[in-house]
């Protein structure tokens, strides 16, 4: 049995929901600095799987936080949204912000898979 904060969530439940929130905002940070960059950085499909990638985490981290029974379905998606943005951010290894994002999105998508199991 996992060690309960004051608003009744276990350890790694808290752990993934600060690996979401984390991944939420570096998701959107990047999705400015790929804008700005232009080109590849810039093409449709990966601002695409970008930002579902960003909403599936602020929604995740939302379900832990609120303690919704629906949590574990949510982050099973939120895995897989950040498993394809991992995997897009890797196309674009020479950018150290690319490199940052696919980081925290593969950290973010372990988290969430536990949560899903």
């Amino acid at each position: 049995m996992h060690p309960m904060n004051m608003a009744g969530m276990g350890t790694e439940m808290m752990e993934c929901a600060r690996n979401c929130q984390e991944c939420y905002a570096t998701c959107t940070a990047t999705i400015a600095h790929c804008l700005e960059k232009g080109g590849k950085h810039a093409d449709s499909s990966h601002i695409g799987i970008m930002m579902d990638c960003a909403k599936a985490c602020e929604m995740s981290a939302d379900f832990m936080l609120r303690s919704s029974t629906l949590h574990a379905k949510v982050c099973g998606v939120c895995a897989e949204a950040c498993e394809r943005c991992a995997a897009d951010c890797e196309r674009m290894p020479e950018d150290e912000m690319m490199r940052r994002c696919a980081e925290l999105c593969r950290r973010c998508a372990e988290s969430c898979r536990r949560m899903a199991a």
